[in-house]
Parts: structure tokens; sequence; C-alpha cells
């Protein structure tokens, strides 16, 4: 089966897909965590994944801020309290905000969100998740936004 982004979205109201992601969002300028809701979750998905990653971290695999997994498989806003926060790049399960080396120009921030027909077990990295989940992923899609300092 293919992976299709037909009717999979996510959104947030705190800031213009592709535009700057605003400082409160930031490591140094509160490291508030936005508000993120999901649309058009395939009806046989059976739980969500979102993942925070910026590709453009000067590290092998860029770097991952934020890993939620188990979110309930339905639109609506994404709750992080009613799922498990993965191991971030950092070595913390737990939000972190966009923090790019000073002086690196921008970076991308990328949101995923995965529709997957069976559950996620533990916390796995971003690339562990992407390996051993390839299959299960019925749809995914992203906004994008971007940080400097």
């Amino acid at each position: 089966m293919g992976i299709t982004v037909a009717d999979l979205s996510i959104t947030t109201d705190a800031f213009e897909v592709g535009g700057r992601i605003p400082d409160r969002i930031a490591v140094e300028g509160g490291n508030q965590q936005p508000r993120l809701a999901v649309h058009g979750v395939p009806a046989d998905a059976v739980e969500l994944a979102v993942i925070m990653h910026d590709p453009d971290a000067p590290m092998p695999h860029g770097f991952t801020h934020w890993l939620l997994y188990g979110p309930p498989a339905e639109s609506g806003d994404v709750d992080p309290s009613a799922a498990r926060v993965g191991t971030n790049s950092a070595g913390d399960a737990a939000w972190m905000g966009p923090r790019p080396p000073v002086g690196h120009g921008d970076h991308r921030y990328y949101f995923w969100v995965y529709a997957l027909s069976r559950p996620v077990e533990g916390e796995p990295s971003r690339e562990e998740f992407l390996d051993a989940y390839g299959d299960a992923v019925l749809e995914q899609n992203r906004i994008v936004g971007t940080y400097s300092r």
C-alpha cells in the first residue's frame, strides 16, 4: 500500500506555515510547546506519532527536538498528556524548542504527524521509529516553520 497525504493534516495557530517560529517557542524564549491539531485521520489508524525534527542541524541525521508516541488516532488537538514522550537528540524525554547554533542561519523545523496501523512499542528514537514502523504508516504529513539566532 502506498503512503498518501490525501486527508491527514497537521496545523498550528502558533506560526504561519513556512514562516518564522515565535521566540516564545524557542528554548531561550520560554520553550513553550505549540498547540498542534490533526485532521483527516484515517479510520483504520490505531494511533498517531508526532515528531519535530531539524534537518539543518550540523549533525549527520539532523536534530530531533521532540517525539510523541501514542496520541489517540482521532482528529482534533494533540494532547501530549495522553501520549508517551520519546528521547530527543539532547538525551531528554521532553519538548525542546528550536535552538540552532548562533549565526547558522535559518533552520527548518518539521512537525511530522504519522497515522499508524499498529501501536508503537516503547519510545524509539526518530531513526528507530522510521526503520521499525515505516510499513505501518498509513498517512503522513507535516508543517514547517523556520528559526534562527
